[in-house]
Parts: C-alpha cells; structure tokens; sequence
C-alpha cells in the first residue's frame, strides 16, 4: 500500500509529500466509508520510510535502494505527543501535505517529528520512534 504520491522535496534531514490518496473511495484505510484522523499516522509513516530509503541511498551515493537494491526494515516503536486536529481527513478537499524532520538516530533507531497539514491547517502533529533493520533482530 502507497499513500503518498509525490515527494515534493528531502534532505538529509526532512522530507515533504504530497497526497490525494485520502479521497480516494477505495483508500484502503477506510472504514464504514470514512478516514479518521488517526490514519493520518501512517501516512507520516510512509513518509519517513521513504526519507529513510532517500537518505540511505544518498549515504551510499546512490538511491538504488528504491530501484530493488538492499533496504532496511524499519519498526514503528512508538508515537507521542501527537495531536489530532480534526477528525477526519476523508471530507478534506485540498490535497495533504505530509512533512517529517530527521531528529536523532543511529545505524537502530530514528526519532521523527511528524506533520500532516492542508491548504490552510495544520492537521495532525507528534513524534515517533523508529527500529531500523528490525527485520533482522525482530521474530515476528
């Protein structure tokens, strides 16, 4: 599942996307035809994934790790201070603009700071902590 269509602009440090994908009837994040806010979380997710795939390649010169080169798997840890600032993002008629900022990591972990805005408003908001390379010390 990809949420995000388009990024807008990345550094080492941040990302910016661009989405549609919330008003999309077939959004696969829909329950009894409706997105809540909390959805909005996994979108700043995806979002991070890719800054991690965009950084990580530029480290190693390359961004072949989009092209089917090797990726780490990443491991949403956990989310805090987050604020919902709406209830739904299915009724909003602008697109999404999902921006994350790079805080603090290592080769294991990230910390994110997280927004979700649209035309006009801040939407959601928070941190999240990520596990890099869980795939290979994580039993699942």
């Amino acid at each position: 599942m990809c949420l995000l269509d388009e990024v807008l602009d990345w550094n080492a440090q941040r990302i910016r996307c661009r989405t549609a994908t919330h008003r999309a009837p077939d959004n696969p994040l829909r329950s009894h035809g409706r997105l809540g806010i909390a959805c909005g979380i996994e979108y700043a997710a995806q979002a991070m994934a890719l800054h991690g795939a965009l950084a990580g390649g530029a480290a190693n010169g390359a961004v072949d790790a989009l092209a089917g080169g090797p990726s780490r798997v990443g491991l949403l840890a956990g989310v805090r201070d987050v604020r919902f600032l709406v209830l739904r993002l299915d009724d909003i008629e602008s697109d999404l603009i999902c921006e994350v900022n790079h805080l603090a990591g290592d080769n294991l972990t990230a910390l994110y700071e997280f927004a979700l805005r649209d035309r006009d408003r801040s939407l959601l908001s928070g941190r999240a902590s990520v596990i890099l390379n869980a795939g290979g010390r994580l039993k699942v």
